[in-house]
């Protein structure tokens, strides 16, 4: 279960970053009226998070976007691919 797996740290969400720093995914933390707490413009390639989210809305917005994206990870380096690989089979089945 995907909830056993998240560590609520800024290790953690370093890893998170990592993954979409590796993408052609451009991460940017703004003030905004998301009602989601985040926005992904997928045709600039622009994702927004609130950036007066809690440690912990960061982290489990990262994990529902990383979700949502269609990353290859073949382009990914070893670790941001192990740690896409948990985030995807934790996932519920769509």
């Amino acid at each position: 279960m995907l909830s056993n797996m998240i560590r609520y740290t800024k290790p953690f969400l370093d890893s998170l970053e990592n993954i979409i720093a590796e993408t052609d995914y451009i991460l940017r933390y703004e003030k905004g009226n998301f009602k989601s707490g985040y926005c992904v413009l997928k045709d600039t390639r622009v994702i927004l998070i609130n950036k007066f989210f809690p440690l912990e809305g960061k982290i489990n917005s990262l994990v529902d976007i990383i979700r949502q994206l269609d990353i290859a990870p073949n382009g990914l380096s070893e670790k941001s691919q192990k740690r896409l690989k948990e985030i995807l089979q934790a996932a519920p089945a769509r």
